[in-house]
């Protein structure tokens, strides 16, 4: 296949992307960027039991309140968010990422990724542009209905949280996400 002919799907989706967001083509104020993290992080520790104790022991939380995603069989997502260290934002970051397969429409959803070693963060934050299974893993953390995550045992340097409009979305994966530092 052309070039000219692998650019024409993907346009078509980058436009119908656009068209179902209209907020992901004007790129976000810093201040906007902190009002959406402070709400995505009141919603987590409203909905999720221990989320607060679980924060408290963070080295760093690097929050997207909103990734967009839409796909007709060529998909992508974006999202902008804030790395925030002691409660203060210190950086900020795009994500996106790509996929080819069976998909068809379009959705928004909150990611939460907790860095529990210094080391993972700063390894992280030294990147020049860091992607999920490529330069680190990303533990995506499961819990059923009840369960807190004071009662989980999580030993993984980096964890993640994805959320839907109706709370937590299970069996998905950050793999393939590339997060990369914004100028704000």
């Amino acid at each position: 296949m052309s070039p000219r002919r692998k650019a024409v799907p993907f346009g078509a989706v980058l436009l119908f992307a656009c068209l179902l967001v209209p907020g992901l083509a004007a790129a976000k104020s810093a201040e906007q960027i902190d009002i959406e993290v402070d709400a995505a992080l009141k919603r987590f520790q409203a909905e999720v039991g221990g989320a607060d104790t679980f924060l408290a022991k963070a080295e760093g939380v690097l929050v997207f309140p909103a990734v967009y995603k839409a796909g007709i069989g060529i998909g992508g997502e974006y999202g902008e968010g804030a790395l925030r260290t002691g409660g203060k934002t210190v950086e900020y970051y795009s994500t996106a990422a790509a996929s080819i397969g069976l998909q068809l429409g379009a959705q928004a959803k909150t990611v939460i990724v907790v860095f529990l070693e210094s080391k993972a963060l700063a390894d992280f934050r030294t990147s020049s542009g860091w992607k999920a299974g490529v330069d680190g893993s990303i533990a995506v953390v499961e819990w059923g209905v009840g369960e807190s995550l004071d009662t989980i045992e999580i030993n993984d340097p980096i964890v993640g949280f994805i959320f839907g409009n109706k709370g937590l979305m299970f069996n998905l994966s950050l793999e393939g996400s590339k997060f990369t530092k914004l100028v704000r």
